[in-house]
């Protein structure tokens, strides 16, 4: 009797640490997301611990057409405010451009030089050559005491994240005949700062100046902005990742460039104002037709 209650004894505590360890929550990688610190309801942790939806192997046999096209996203237009938007950190929402550098600060991604057009991701640049394009400056001013003394303090202005207001995308769009769709992939995405010299906006039609901030590659990017929710309008408990926004192309944008012989010039360069619009058009309808003339009706 003694020996069935000693294996009843064992068995109700480990029971016990069973169900200790289930009503623990799973830990949390502080470096990979940004949680609030209060739960209001519930504890949100679809989107934290989420990976990266896997892409589907594609062999060079595979695929007889491919095109690099270049499109430039306005992050003011509708499709793309959940990318600009929150201009400043609201609990655990981010923007595009704040979970870039988060990743940046944490290792996670490399940074790439922006002025090589033609190599994007080639020479790496560093935190601080970001914070340079960005605005950040270091200085010093005249500051006097409370005795009246004068001395010089100096001082750090903060990075305009809410500069960004342009995306440039590299993407490659190839034909799969093996699954028998047109595909897309973003292969880098390049952040582009649009401000006014004199503190405007541009609307006492003020010049504005665009400077490249820094060229991503995507795959690389794609672990942290997995992990990281983009707004849905419609319903908060709906949300999905930066990720699941760039794989779905929920984005829109333009095609500025594609590659071509003449050195992978820009639509700009041989086209201006609505010639230039239009042949963005045509370019569109080209990649569009190409895989619609493969099926017969």
């Amino acid at each position: 009797m003694k020996r069935w209650s000693s294996i009843f004894a064992v068995l109700l505590a480990a029971a016990g640490m069973l169900s200790a360890q289930q009503q623990q929550p799973a830990a949390v990688d502080s470096a990979a997301t940004a949680l609030d610190h209060m739960v209001e309801v519930y504890r949100k942790e679809n989107i934290p611990f989420k990976k990266p939806i896997p892409l589907a192997h594609v062999r060079e046999a595979d695929v007889p057409y491919e095109r690099t096209v270049w499109r430039m996203v306005e992050l003011t237009e509708k499709n793309n405010l959940p990318l600009y938007y929150p201009t400043a950190p609201i609990g655990s929402r981010l923007n595009f451009i704040s979970v870039l550098l988060k990743g940046i600060e944490l290792g996670e991604i490399t940074p790439y030089d922006p002025n090589d057009d033609h190599n994007e991701f080639v020479r790496p640049i560093t935190k601080e050559e970001i914070d340079r394009t960005l605005g950040a400056r270091r200085d010093s001013i005249e500051v006097e005491d409370e005795f009246g003394n004068v001395f010089w303090q100096p001082r750090v202005s903060e990075i305009q994240v809410d500069q960004i207001k342009r995306l440039m995308i590299k993407e490659k769009i190839f034909f799969d005949k093996r699954h028998s769709v047109l595909n897309m992939q973003v292969i880098g995405i390049c952040p582009i700062r649009v401000y006014s010299r004199d503190g405007g906006d541009g609307s006492d039609g003020s010049p504005m100046e665009q400077v490249k901030v820094m060229w991503i590659y995507m795959p690389e990017a794609r672990d942290i902005l997995a992990r990281h929710p983009i707004f849905n309008r419609f319903n908060d408990a709906q949300n999905i990742s930066f990720d699941d926004f760039f794989i779905q192309n929920r984005y829109a944008g333009n095609i500025f460039k594609i590659s071509n012989v003449y050195n992978n010039r820009t639509i700009d360069e041989y086209a201006q104002g609505l010639d230039a619009l239009y042949e963005a058009m045509r370019i569109e309808m080209e990649i569009f037709d190409w895989e619609q003339d493969l099926w017969e009706y």
